[in-house]
């Protein structure tokens, strides 16, 4: 798996994250693309994007590295809370 290449710091736009979220809990590209209003081509394109910029293979691999870093939350696993303020 070459996800230790990648880090956090790994920029994604706000329409891969999205579909990153999307991929992770299942989704097919077709189902990703009816969802989003957008066409499967689209979701490919953005899909093959994701995995160059996170050095990942596949899609197991994208959502094992999306855990990693905390790209994704999943049934409350790897979910980050933020502190409460007091005021």
């Amino acid at each position: 798996m070459n996800s230790g290449k990648t880090s956090e710091s790994t920029t994604l736009s706000e329409r891969e994250q999205e579909i990153l979220e999307l991929v992770a809990i299942g989704l097919t590209n077709n189902e990703i693309g009816e969802k989003l209003e957008i066409s499967k081509r689209t979701v490919d394109n953005h899909i093959s994007n994701i995995l160059t910029k996170t050095k990942t293979d596949n899609r197991v691999e994208l959502v094992r590295w999306a855990l990693q870093w905390g790209k994704i939350c999943l049934d409350e696993v790897n979910c980050c809370v933020l502190p409460e303020t007091s005021d």
